[in-house]
C-alpha cells in the first residue's frame, strides 16, 4: 500500500481509546497521518496516541463524548484549527446492547443508544462535511452486520445500527458527485470489549457479551480491512464470510436468516 494515500493525511478517528477505533489508529500510524483521536477516556487516548507517534504519526487528542452535540461540533473544529483541515472522519465510537424487548422497562434507552451510536456520527460528520468537500475527502462509519439483518435481544442495537446504515447510504448518494466518498463497514462478531462493556435490560453495563464468541474476528483484521477499504476509497465492506452469506439469504431466504441469527445468542455467558 503507498504511503501516499494517508501520509499527512487529517484522519479524525471517534471511539479511538480501545477495539477497533484504537487499533486502526495503530495501523494507519506508520503511513506517517496526522491522527485526531477522539473518545471519553482522554487518558487512555494518550497512551494510543503515544504508541502512534512512535510509529510515526502527528496526534492530537480532543477527549469527546460523542453522545453531546456540543462536543462532536468541538471535536471538528478543533481538529481543523490545530491541521489545517479534515481529509477523513471516522465515525467509530458506539455502544453495544443486549436485551430481549420484554425485559426492557423504560424505552427511554433507545433514545439514549440513538444519541450514541446514531447522532454521535450524524453530528460530527455534519460539522465536518464543508472540510470533507474542500479535501475531496472521506467519511468512514462503523456500522454492524446488526444494521443488516435482526439479531434477537438486538432490537435496540440493530435499531441504531439499521439507522446508521440508512443514513450514511443515503449521504452517500447525495455527496458523492461532490467528490466525497462514504464508506460504510460493518464488523460482525469482533474481538474487543464491546459486548461486555455494553448495556442491559436496564441500561447499565452488562459485564458480559450476549453472543456466541467463537470464532470471533481479531480486532487486528478488523482494522486492517477498513484501513484498506480507506486507501481503495470502497463504498462498503460486509466483513466475513457469513456476513455476506446473511446478507444475500435474507433477500430469497428470511427464514433460514432468522434461524441464524437465533444461533448466534450465546447459550451460556
Amino acid at each position: 500500500m503507498s504511503t501516499a494515500v494517508f501520509q499527512d493525511k487529517v484522519i479524525v478517528i471517534t471511539g479511538a481509546s480501545d477495539g477497533i477505533g484504537a487499533e486502526l489508529a495503530r495501523q494507519l500510524a506508520p503511513f506517517k497521518p496526522k491522527l485526531v483521536l477522539a473518545a471519553r477516556r482522554g487518558d487512555a487516548l494518550e497512551l494510543v496516541a503515544k504508541d502512534c507517534e512512535a510509529k510515526g504519526a502527528q496526534t492530537f487528542v480532543v477527549p469527546t463524548d460523542v453522545a453531546v452535540e456540543s462536543e462532536c461540533r468541538a471535536l471538528i473544529e478543533k481538529s481543523a484549527v490545530q491541521f489545517g483541515a479534515i481529509d477523513m472522519l471516522v465515525n467509530n465510537a458506539g455502544v453495544s446492547m443486549h436485551a430481549n424487548f420484554e425485559d426492557i422497562e423504560s424505552t427511554d434507552v433507545y433514545e439514549s443508544l440513538m444519541r450514541i451510536n446514531l447522532m454521535g456520527s450524524i453530528w460530527p460528520t455534519h460539522a465536518a462535511l464543508s472540510h470533507l468537500k474542500r479535501s475531496q475527502g472521506q467519511v468512514i462509519a462503523v456500522a454492524s452486520l446488526a444494521g443488516l439483518v435482526g439479531v434477537p435481544a438486538r432490537t435496540t442495537y440493530c435499531a441504531t445500527k439499521f439507522a446508521q446504515t440508512g443514513f450514511f447510504e443515503a449521504l452517500r448518494v447525495e455527496i458523492e458527485p461532490q467528490g466525497v466518498n462514504v464508506c460504510v463497514v460493518y464488523p460482525g462478531v469482533v474481538a474487543t470489549e464491546i459486548r461486555r462493556n455494553g448495556w442491559n435490560a436496564k441500561g447499565e453495563t452488562a459485564g458480559v457479551s450476549g453472543l456466541a464468541e467463537e470464532g470471533a474476528m481479531s480486532v487486528e483484521a478488523c482494522a486492517s480491512l477498513i484501513v484498506n477499504a480507506m486507501a481503495q476509497r470502497k463504498r462498503e465492506v460486509v466483513m466475513s464470510a457469513k456476513g455476506k452469506l446473511g446478507r444475500w439469504l435474507k433477500l430469497i431466504a428470511p427464514s433460514v436468516v432468522d434461524n441464524l441469527a437465533r444461533k448466534a445468542l450465546a447459550t451460556k455467558h
